[in-house]
């Protein structure tokens, strides 16, 4: 068994989905006492969130690419970054470093072929779902077309992850909303929707609605596990 790290803490809350996931799996995959071998770097988000807001994206990778570079001196031998946003420094990161990053819009987009999704929806902060490292990657690499919602439903979306999710706050008011959301993606020609940040599942899960949805969250920590237990 390889050994995966985890760059998490944005946030705490869907990092300790990573850990369960990946868990469950290699437990599923090898049954007895297995378990994954994972080497971890929890970020204090607080200092993340302050650089994004301020668009200091460059001082936010110098803070993960020295915590992606104590993930390798620490064994791993590729390394997860915990949030879809963070994905739009990751080839900052991964110059720094010498093991590979698995990407997030890359397993994603994989899992979307194999489903024949040919336009998806794509829910997540304003970060991901305005700017192109994200949504481009998907369509370059896979053909897909992405959807995103209205200028009004991105600050709703947004304003949800960072004032609730983050936070830990579960609100049925904004489960509605965002299902609301997700149904007008649908009418524009959407086949499915990415839930493309990492705390969204826990809010919208598949029991909700009849549309398909992709959680980035379950697609990456699989993804993990597929490599780790390649061999």
């Amino acid at each position: 068994m390889k050994t995966i790290g985890l760059l998490g803490g944005m946030s705490w809350e869907s990092t300790a989905s990573y850990y369960r996931i990946i868990n469950q799996l290699v437990k599923e995959r090898l049954g007895g006492f297995n378990s994954a071998k994972i080497v971890l770097f929890s970020i204090n988000f607080a200092e993340i969130e302050s650089l994004q807001s301020a668009g200091r994206w460059d001082d936010a990778a110098a803070i993960l690419t020295k915590a992606a570079r104590s993930i390798e001196k620490g064994g791993a031998d590729a390394l997860l970054i915990c949030t879809n946003t963070m994905h739009k420094v990751a080839d900052q990161i991964e110059k720094a470093i010498s093991i590979p990053i698995l990407h997030i819009a890359d397993a994603t987009g994989e899992v979307l072929q194999q489903h024949h999704i040919k336009t998806v929806g794509l829910l997540g902060t304003r970060f991901t779902m305005e700017e192109s490292f994200y949504k481009d990657r998907i369509k370059s690499n896979f053909g897909i077309d992405v959807v995103i919602p209205s200028a009004d439903q991105r600050t709703i979306i947004h304003d949800t992850i960072f004032q609730e999710l983050c936070l830990g706050r579960i609100e049925n008011s904004s489960r509605d909303r965002f299902l609301s959301i997700m149904e007008s993606c649908q009418l524009r020609g959407a086949e499915g929707i990415i839930l493309g940040c990492t705390e969204i599942a826990l809010l919208v899960g598949q029991q909700h609605t009849t549309i398909p949805l992709f959680d980035t969250t379950a697609i990456h920590a699989g993804k993990a596990v597929e490599f780790i237990l390649a061999d």
